[in-house]
């Protein structure tokens, strides 16, 4: 499966327990203005997928027009980004999911939007590699 121009109901995450386990066990990441959680799963039985949370604060935005249209920006650009997400998770056979809290107190343009999604997704994928290449380490380790 290739990464697709739209953003299908199969990559969101809808259900409780799903956001539980990706907050109880996924790592952590600020690119302002979000805080990124991820969690890479190793899971036979589903097929390869990145999946996405988005979420914004009621606390920081009281009314739920300006919520909305900041979570359709985070939304549109994940979307125009996830492609390099999907490229790992492809070649190595896991899936990811990621959440986007948006952290900050005023609504940014969508072109800040996208470099800073670009930048978390980039983010993402490092801390993926150096987690690969220590593993790869510590198993060429014990194999000696």
């Amino acid at each position: 499966m290739t990464a697709t121009e739209g953003l299908p109901k199969y990559e969101r995450i809808c259900k409780e327990n799903d956001i539980q386990a990706l907050f109880d066990k996924g790592r952590g990441v600020s690119v302002y203005p979000y805080r990124v959680v991820y969690l890479f799963r190793h899971d036979e039985s589903h097929s390869v997928t990145v999946r996405v949370l988005v979420s914004v604060s009621k606390k920081r935005f009281h009314h739920a027009f300006k919520r909305n249209r900041v979570k359709r920006l985070m939304r549109e650009a994940w979307r125009r980004n996830k492609a390099p997400l999907y490229e790992i998770c492809q070649r190595d056979n896991i899936s990811v999911d990621v959440a986007l809290v948006y952290t900050a107190t005023v609504i940014h343009s969508y072109e800040e939007m996208l470099a800073k999604t670009k930048k978390a997704v980039q983010e993402i994928v490092k801390n993926y590699s150096s987690t690969q290449l220590t593993n790869h380490e510590a198993h060429s380790k014990t194999a000696r």
